[in-house]
């Protein structure tokens, strides 16, 4: 605008309107957005509980089956932890990892709980001693390797 033009003229301007089917405040395709939205929200969060629940109820259960296992003798203590083992593979793992044997047993436990105390520590005694002696086997630490290794479960 210079400063002798006439000002413009704004009589043939309509007023605003709605879009057609907008007569409302609450549009119902913006209530159906919002209510799909958070009903994906909570289908996410309920998957996520679930999953954890059951990750936590096997790390649970193994935990407890440890325990009993400890107020075992030497001997019958190492076979049920060893079958304890086996369980713990073939529901983390599958059934076909649960059937090696010797040193590809040692290599799929310790993938399993990634870590090498199966091939290198204590836990050789599920692979290659289990019918070692038991005075050449000290049952404190595989109790405690055991307990570290289940405690960290997230399955």
């Amino acid at each position: 605008m210079t400063a002798g033009a006439p000002p413009p003229d704004l009589s043939a301007l309509r007023g605003l309107h709605l879009p057609s089917g907008g007569g409302g405040v609450v549009q119902p395709e913006v209530v159906a957005a919002i209510a799909l939205g958070f009903g994906l929200a909570l289908l996410v969060g309920l998957i996520r509980i679930l999953r954890a629940r059951r990750g936590a109820s096997v790390r649970r259960a193994a935990l407890r089956e440890l325990a009993l296992a400890r107020g075992l003798a030497p001997e019958p203590r190492r076979v049920a932890q060893a079958r304890l083992l086996r369980r713990l593979v073939r529901t983390l793992k599958g059934e076909a990892a649960a059937r090696a044997r010797g040193a590809a047993w040692a290599e799929t436990l310790d993938a399993t709980f990634a870590t090498d105390f199966f091939r290198n520590g204590p836990g050789q005694a599920f692979t290659e001693g289990l019918y070692r002696r038991p005075g050449s086997i000290d049952p404190d630490a595989i109790d405690s390797g055991l307990t570290r290794l289940l405690s960290r479960i997230r399955a």
